[in-house]
Parts: structure tokens; C-alpha cells; sequence
């Protein structure tokens, strides 16, 4: 505003000049003295040309940083020009812009090479009147479907018709659902379509986005493979390292002339050492064939109440040594279409976990409930035990995975490939009251 007022001065006195320099000219020239009046109407003229130089100079730099402004172009440097004095709140302001511009764009970088780097095919599309324009479109999602990086809509829809119809059958709406696509005219490919919709700062994006199941699948495969190969090399490291060192011993021993009482002595605890480790290798074997080769389900009509009262018979004489209190709250019936020993196994399998992390409890109890929603049975299995340690929760369903001594490490890897042979899943939570459960999901036949 300081500066507004000085500009308005600066033009008021050259005002003021130019019309007392007018009047004195005027004055001069009824006084008969023509040539005088006439260089002072030279110099008012030189002043008004003067004059209308310096407001065009003052209000352009004016326009041209306002227009820069509203057009978002911020590519001038006003500070090295001459009249950058006269508004500095303007370029100021300008020069705020100017760096909310370069964090901005440098913002949108770094976000479009996150995305470009991501595994996954992502498509984000920009609303314009009644068209979509693509906003943007990973690097690969252009190079696994090998279509270039278009910049309209009608131009996708002509290199991949089933997505895009897909998409328009919906209406742009969300969409969770999976989709056969023909990638560089090879088979088709199954993948899971996932689409959300939203409006930021009264503009419309819509982002799809396309996961190749196969790749999935396989990357998890992988993450399988890789843990499960860890734990057989230690475990068959473990028997196979004594055994060696044991059979090197035995071997000097025999080759002696003479052996003594103590050779012989450690001749019987190294082939009875021999004999433990080969025991325990060959119980790990079985257990590795019970998980690899686990019968199909061969499913039975039984009610609910009879397969936890079942189990309960099993597990009761283990319970009352233990003095476990086990609360059974399921109080309707329902009828299973399942492999009844199988299932059994399961709860047997979650029932020993329960009372192995009740040891060290004083107050020991197991809760049983169920419950029917959307053509699932829920069966859940809780205990007020010591619960599972933070650190190891991602490892608990990993084969030959425990933290018992005695523990073979199959009870909850068997038990979770038995409910998903059944068409369910096997799931851990921490409830907020500290206690641990089990949810068993099974599918309604």
C-alpha cells in the first residue's frame, strides 16, 4: 500500500509540473515572448511523454506478473528488472507461488516415478466435460500390455476393449472384480481389477488398477519355498552335522588295534546318539509328508454341536489335568457339510496351543463360539494365555515353525491346509482384551 500511495505521488507531481509549466508557456506567450513559450511547451510535452512512459512501464510489469500468476507460469525472473521496486508485495507474493510451484512439481515426480516403479498396472483417468482424458498411465502398465502412452480415453478402448468395456458397463463406478485380458497376442491372463473413484477440488479422477494374479501366485510361491528351505536345511543340518561328526569318531575308533572299555563306552553313546538324531530326522520326514500329501476332504452332513462336543471328548481328560475352565458358548445348532476328522484335528490342534500357552496362567480358560453370516460359519477358538510374541505372529502358519522344545511345528500349518482344502481360511487376531483367538472359517455347502 506504501508503495501504491508513492507511485500516485510520482504521478501527481509530474501532473503538477506539467500544468504549472502550461501556464507559466501561456502566460509568457500574451507577454509577447513567443520563442520562451515555446521551449517551455516543448519541455510540457517532453514531460507528458515522460510521464506516459513511466505509468506504461509502472502498469506493465504490473500485467505481466498478474498474467503470469493466473496462467500459472512461472518461468520469468522479475527481480533484475528495474521496476521490481515498485511492488514488492506483488512479487512477493509472485516468488511464494513460484516456490509452491517447483515443490509442487518437484512433488509430482518423485509421486509419478513411485508409481512407475510399482509392479502393478495403474491408470489414473481425469474427468473433462463428458470425456476421460488419461491423467496417467504407468510404465507398466504401457509396457506389459504393450500399448503406448495415450492421452485419451477412445484411444485405450481401441487397444483393450474388454477392460475398457468392463469399466463402462459399470459406469466409471468402484469395482472389485477379476478379468481375462490377451497380452502381445499371446493366452490370456487372469487379473484382479480394482477401481476407485474421487473428486478433489471439484475435479474427477478415477483410478484403475490391474494385478496379474499369475505373478502374485508366484511371488507368494516364492516367499513359500524360500521359508519353507530354510527351516528343512536347519532342521536336516541339525541331525546330519552330528551324525557325520559321530561316524568320523567311530571311524577312528575302529581303526584302533585295541579297544578300551572307554572306546567302547563312547562306541554305544555315539550309535545311540546316532540312533536319536536319525529317529528325529525320520519324524520330520513324516511330518513333511503329512502336510505334502494331505488327503482330500471326504465331507459328511454334521451339526456344529457335535463336532465341538466331539472334540471336547478328546481334549476333556487333558483339560481337567491341566485345570483348564472350557467356556462353550455356541447355543444353536448348524449343519456342516465336512470332513468330520479333519475339522476335528483342527480344533484338537488349536486346543493343544491353548493349553501349552495356559502354562504359566493361574486362572486358565478357553471360550468356544460360533456364528452364521453370508452362508459362513465362524468358529472361533480364544484363550487369556500369555498370547503370541509381536515378532514372531507372520511366522506362526510356516512349516516346522515352534517355539515348543517338543513341538514338531505342523499343528498350525496342518491345521490351516485343512481348512482351505475345505474352501476356508485359518485366522490369528489379538482382541483388545489381550486374549488370543482362532477364527475358523468354513463355507456352507
Amino acid at each position: 500500500m506504501h508503495q501504491s500511495f508513492k507511485i500516485y505521488n510520482q504521478i501527481f507531481i509530474r501532473l503538477i509540473i506539467i500544468l504549472l509549466g502550461t501556464g507559466f508557456a501561456i502566460f509568457i506567450f500574451l507577454n509577447r515572448l513567443i520563442f520562451t513559450s515555446l521551449f517551455i511547451f516543448f519541455i510540457d510535452i517532453m514531460l507528458i511523454v515522460e510521464m506516459h512512459f513511466y505509468v506504461k512501464n509502472v502498469f506493465s510489469i504490473y500485467d505481466k506478473t498478474i498474467s503470469s500468476i493466473l496462467q500459472n507460469d512461472f518461468t520469468a525472473d522479475y527481480s533484475k528488472h528495474r521496476s521490481y521496486n515498485i511492488y514488492p508485495d506483488l512479487f512477493h507474493l509472485y516468488e511464494n507461488l513460484k516456490n509452491k510451484e517447483k515443490e509442487r512439481v518437484s512433488k509430482d515426480i518423485v509421486y509419478r516415478s513411485i508409481l512407475n516403479n510399482i509392479e502393478s498396472g495403474i491408470i489414473i483417468l481425469q474427468k473433462k466435460e463428458n470425456d476421460w482424458d488419461i491423467f496417467l498411465m504407468n510404465n507398466y502398465f504401457s509396457r506389459h500390455f504393450n500399448v503406448p502412452k495415450v492421452s485419451k480415453w477412445k484411444y485405450l478402448k481401441n487397444l483393450l476393449p474388454t477392460l475398457c468395456a468392463i469399466i463402462e458397463e459399470q459406469n466409471f463406478q468402484e469395482i472389485k472384480t477379476a478379468l481375462e485380458i490377451r497380452v502381445n497376442q499371446q493366452d490370456n491372463q487372469t487379473f484382479a481389477l480394482q477401481t476407485s473413484r474421487s473428486e478433489i477440488y471439484n475435479q474427477d479422477y478415477f483410478i484403475v488398477l490391474l494385478d496379474s494374479i499369475q505373478n502374485v501366485i508366484e511371488k507368494k510361491e516364492k516367499e513359500a519355498w524360500i521359508n519353507l528351505m530354510k527351516v528343512i536345511s536347519h532342521e536336516l543340518l541339525n541331525s546330519i552335522t552330528p551324525i557325520r561328526s559321530l561316524s568320523q569318531n567311530l571311524q577312528d575308533l575302529v581303526q584302533q588295534e585295541t579297544i578300551s572299555e572307554d572306546d567302547l563306552d563312547d562306541i554305544k553313546n555315539s550309535v545311540a546318539t546316532m540312533l536319536r538324531r536319525s529317529d528325529h530326522l525320520q519324524q520330520f520326514v513324516e511330518n513333511y509328508r503329512k502336510l505334502a500329501m494331505l488327503p482330500s476332504p471326504r465331507k459328511k452332513k454334521i451339526s456344529l454341536q457335535q463336532l465341538i462336543e466331539n472334540s471336547f471328548q478328546i481334549m476333556n481328560p487333558l483339560f481337567k489335568k491341566e485345570q483348564i475352565e472350557v467356556i462353550n458358548t455356541v447355543s444353536f445348532n448348524h449343519w456342516l457339510q465336512i470332513d468330520a476328522q479333519q475339522i476335528e484335528q483342527v480344533l484338537i490342534n488349536l486346543f493343544t496351543n491353548c493349553i501349552f500357552a495356559l502354562k504359566e496362567i493361574s486362572k486358565k480358560e478357553i471360550t468356544i463360539s460360533a456364528e452364521v453370516k453370508e452362508k459362513r460359519t465362524f468358529i472361533q477358538i480364544s484363550d487369556n494365555g500369555k498370547g503370541i510374541e509381536k515378532e514372531i505372529e507372520s511366522k506362526i502358519f510356516l512349516p516346522f515353525f515352534t517355539t515348543r522344545k517338543e513341538g514338531a511345528g505342523i499343528g498350525l500349518t496342518l491345521s490351516k491346509n485343512i481348512t482351505e482344502s475345505h474352501g476356508g481360511y485359518l485366522a490369528y487376531r489379538k482382541n483388545e482384551d489381550g486374549k488370543t483367538t482362532f477364527v475358523i472359517c468354513l463355507v456352507d455347502q
